[in-house]
């Protein structure tokens, strides 16, 4: 393999195995050997299979390898083929002509068709966020009641039946929902978003059946009472959402407005999902400035300051649609939904007066934080691989595992509150004690008139509610130690069991859940030395616990002020999140960060891993590369295109079409079957103007088409004689792709790589007298599977203590 020389000297190379027919290879997607591809090949074919020999450092003689690592992935709870999405511009003959011709009045239609589907998603995202609120409210609280009143009449065993059989109903429904309709849908999204804003496509991933699974199913699993939020499948439904308006139009239904065409791009798309990405996480907590900050801290791999703009104004609009919505439900119009307002847990009320003493237990709470939520990621890893096997299994064994955890959640909910002590109201209760009815602090549940249940108040209650309660202030004496410390240990259980199972689940509620009930412990621990109230112990344990897990700062920060209301606690907020992060990255990743790694997803980190200094381009490109003349035979073109899963190909100009071989440019896979499907052959190889190509097509012709509804290359037919013609590519040829010379770092190429949203990276030779292409990175090159099977015996975790990073 031609590779230039490093500064160090590199590892022995390992000779590459030939992968086996099980594994789904991307690059050969019919399973077509080298050998079947040279016997269907015609005898002046102008493909060439890149074999080179090693150089001085590398003595073995030996075939490149096809790079099969990460073709696969696991999207939501089902494993699906991946592909990558490409920021590039293509500047072809018909971009520059596109850009040439556009007029003021061009530019003006799309400015304002952004800024309109902006509006839009915030308008849409925004009224299902109100629906999901709406129905969760309604039809948990309906159970509840049903249960209360049962309670209330001493049948608990009817009681329990209505209770667990209405939830076994709801969580069996939503998972057959996501088993047999989308299992994209299962989880929170977060990471598959994360992942395709990254430059990671998957046709599932965004699909408009995820967006329904991920609505009602979503409803229904909250509704069952599990330990999971809608907060994190909201960020999935505005992405979807987003998705969806941004696909330039459709044929099929019609819409195909010449104003919608502008969108038919990865970049304008890529733009919109970060948009509803931010409006996702504003419906979900109302929190329109932490919205923007999620999408740019956690979600965005790209950004810019008009983007910040628009992700602004989206969730502006969110917030505008949920405040309207929310004044119309005060009037009681709206079921059981209609008492809260657009602050979720006011907190405002509450003198936040705190001293140096003060600050010790917040120091310690950040470091309970830190630990708990290293140890939340590290479990939860374990336990998401062991449902990944049982999930496997098809859908009967994906609702078999939701209905078991529907079962178990429902005996803790129920039977846990049985063991605790009634207590008797307080004389000075705020709010009616007990309560009466569905949601509320005092929770009456098998106790004797006069009395209240702490534990139940807590486990039966809606999620929101019990946050709610575990929030309020003035409540010292309400929840006893042992009943804090029951409903810990359980939620913390229940969280990390609940979240594989293949139902749309967020991480945030049980998260805020957990935090809260700790925080209150240690603030009722620490009562003798903090002045501070319980409620707000809780809100600083919710906000230890999340950067314990997500490792967020920023957006996590301002969610919680918005969700309180309650400005005064920004300085010991803040400070409770830094210490827990910075004590749970000594332990692992972040929770969205392990799930990316641990589905497969080629994400591609801000940063280059120290080993990445240690290789230089030329080391990692695989094959065979396949490239292209500029006039080509069709043939070779539908041949090449049949036996691999290739998206790009280099095209080089060669003699006698110029002096010396000559590298034109990059052609993708899409363009070549608009070109094809046209027919536009000639007899011979000449090479023409172009001009009555360009006559032919537009710049849109050539634009990506809808979710799935790109051409195939299965779906043309040519005769023998259109086989033997020729056809001109240097008009559908990107003539300005990104090129990095073989011998630059590994580490700097994959920084360009992920910062410009790169597809293809070419790789050219150091020196003149070599073909003018060497190979082609795509970010599966990147991969740390991939280079260790180059090169086995470098171990790239030896560098990490010894290397800086990037």
């Amino acid at each position: 393999m031609d590779g230039g020389q490093s500064p160090r000297p590199l590892p022995h190379r390992r000779a590459p195995e030939r992968e086996g027919s099980h594994n789904y290879d991307i690059e050969r997607m019919d399973g077509a050997g080298e050998g079947e591809f040279w016997q269907n090949a015609s005898s002046d074919a102008l493909l060439r299979y890149d074999d080179r020999q090693g150089s001085a450092r590398e003595p073995m003689l030996r075939k490149r390898s096809l790079n099969t690592t990460s073709q696969i992935a696991v999207v939501g709870a089902n494993v699906c083929p991946i592909e990558s999405l490409d920021y590039e511009v293509v500047e072809n003959d018909f971009f520059k002509q596109d850009w040439r011709s556009r007029k003021k009045k061009q530019i003006f239609q799309y400015i304002v068709m952004k800024w309109t589907l902006v509006l839009l998603i915030g308008l849409f995202t925004g009224l299902v966020g109100f629906f999901n609120n709406l129905a969760v409210e309604n039809i948990a609280g309906l159970k509840l009641l049903h249960t209360s009143e049962l309670m209330l009449n001493e049948r608990y065993f009817a009681a329990f039946f209505v209770y667990a059989g209405s939830s076994l109903v709801l969580a069996a429904s939503a998972a057959a929902l996501c088993a047999y309709v989308a299992p994209a849908a299962a989880g929170s999204g977060i990471p598959e978003v994360k992942a395709y804003l990254n430059g990671v496509d998957a046709y599932s991933i965004l699909a408009p059946s995820t967006l329904f699974v991920k609505i009602f199913g979503s409803i229904l699993g909250v509704s069952a009472g599990f330990i999971l939020g809608k907060e994190g499948p909201m960020v999935h439904t505005g992405a979807c959402i987003a998705n969806l308006l941004g696909q330039g139009g459709s044929r099929k239904y019609n819409l195909t407005w010449n104003w919608l065409r502008y969108f038919k791009n990865d970049r304008d798309r890529r733009d919109l999902i970060t948009c509803g990405c931010a409006a996702g996480v504003a419906a979900a907590f109302r929190a329109p400035v932490g919205g923007v900050l999620f999408a740019l801290e956690e979600a965005a791999s790209w950004w810019r300051s008009a983007l910040l703009w628009r992700a602004f104004f989206t969730t502006a609009v969110v917030a505008v649609v949920l405040r309207a919505l929310i004044e119309f439900c005060r009037s009681g119009k709206c079921g059981l939904f209609g008492q809260g307002g657009l602050i979720m847990f006011d907190l405002s009320s509450t003198v936040a007066a705190y001293s140096a003493s003060d600050l010790i237990a917040i120091i310690l709470l950040g470091i309970i934080g830190g630990i708990f939520g290293g140890i939340f990621n590290f479990l939860l890893d374990k336990i998401l691989r062991v449902y990944s096997i049982i999930n496997e299994r098809g859908a009967p064994s994906k609702i078999l595992l939701t209905v078991t955890i529907s079962v178990i959640t429902s005996l803790c909910c129920f039977g846990l509150p049985l063991l605790a002590e009634c207590t008797q109201c307080p004389v000075d209760a705020v709010e009616q004690c007990p309560t009466v009815g569905r949601s509320g602090n005092y929770k009456n549940f098998q106790c004797p008139p006069g009395y209240y249940n702490g534990l139940a108040s807590l486990f039966f209650n809606t999620n929101d509610d019990a946050i709610r309660n575990l929030f309020s202030n003035g409540t010292e004496l309400e929840f006893h130690m042992y009943s804090l410390i029951i409903f810990f240990i359980a939620i913390y259980c229940l969280g990390l069991v609940t979240y594989g199972i293949a139902v749309p689940s967020g991480l945030f509620i049980p998260v805020i859940l957990a935090g809260a009930t700790y925080g209150r412990i240690v603030g009722t621990l620490l009562g003798s030395i903090s002045n501070l109230d319980p409620g707000l112990f809780a809100l600083l344990g919710a906000a230890s616990f999340l950067g314990g897990t997500m490792r967020m700062t920023v957006s996590v920060c301002v969610i919680l002020l918005e969700l309180t209301n309650d400005l005064q606690m920004l300085p010991l907020v803040m400070l409770v999140l830094l210490i827990s992060k910075t004590i749970a990255d000594n332990f692992n990743k972040g929770v969205y960060d392990q799930i990316v790694v641990m589905k497969g997803l080629p994400f591609m980190e801000a940063h280059a891993e120290p080993y990445m200094r240690h290789l230089v381009a030329g080391d990692v490109v695989s094959g065979p590369l396949i490239t292209f003349s500029g006039v080509e035979k069709v043939a070779n073109i539908v041949i090449a295109l049949r036996i691999t899963g290739h998206n790009g190909f280099p095209v080089v100009d060669e003699p006698p079409l110029t002096e010396t071989p000559e590298l034109v440019g990059l052609v993708i896979r899409s363009h070549l079957l608009v070109l094809l499907k046209s027919k536009m052959f000639m007899k011979e190889p000449d090479k023409t103007s172009g001009s009555f190509v360009m006559n032919k097509f537009g710049a849109f012709d050539f634009a990506k088409a809808g979710s799935g509804k790109g051409l195939k290359i299965e779906e043309l037919y040519f005769t023998d004689e259109e086989m033997q013609m020729y056809v001109d590519l240097h008009a559908i040829a990107n003539t300005s792709p990104y090129t990095v010379v073989e011998t630059m770092s590994l580490a700097k190429a994959a920084i360009l790589f992920r910062e410009l949203g790169l597809r293809h990276l070419l790789v050219v030779p150091k020196t003149p007298d070599r073909p003018p292409i060497v190979g082609i990175l795509t970010r599966h090159d990147f991969v740390e599977e991939h280079i260790h099977g180059l090169f086995p015996s470098l171990n790239p975790h030896n560098f990490h203590s010894t290397s800086m990073g990037g």
